[in-house]
């Protein structure tokens, strides 16, 4: 299929494609006589692949580790890969409940200050003090 076709039907840019074919993610496509590129059904599950992977959070660095054109996806290195990036997850997940906790408690502080009349004042809090008060530790 000619690259239009494969665009049509991963659901990419024809410059997304010859992006991930330059940068090593894609196998160098064949070329017709008219010296138009020619894919394969097996670049377009690669295509599949790449999009996914993407969609779930991993970089391009880590996908031309595990999809080099040519090779069998090394099983192993991807659930290795695949548990790294939960692990990411996980991590975001409570960084982000922290924040979420100190935005309530700052918007909590806030209001009773202003329903009181006054103007919130700010003091420094060490790093710890705020891990050990987001944790709900006083």
């Amino acid at each position: 299929m000619k690259i239009g076709e494969l665009a049509q039907r991963s659901g990419m840019a024809s410059s997304a494609i010859r992006f991930y074919e330059s940068s090593g993610l894609l196998p160098a496509a064949r070329r017709g006589g008219n010296g138009y590129r020619i894919y394969d059904e097996d670049t377009l599950q690669r295509l599949l692949l790449i999009q996914t992977a993407q969609r779930l959070g991993f970089t391009l660095d880590v996908l031309r580790k595990l999809v080099a054109p040519g090779e069998e996806l090394p099983h192993e290195l991807v659930l290795q890969s695949m548990r790294e990036r939960l692990a990411e997850i996980d991590a975001m997940q409570r960084s982000l409940a922290a924040q979420r906790a100190e935005m309530e408690a700052l918007m909590q502080r806030m209001q009773a200050e202003w329903a009181e009349g006054r103007c919130l004042e700010l003091t420094h809090k060490p790093a710890a003090a705020r891990r050990k008060q987001a944790s709900g530790r006083n």
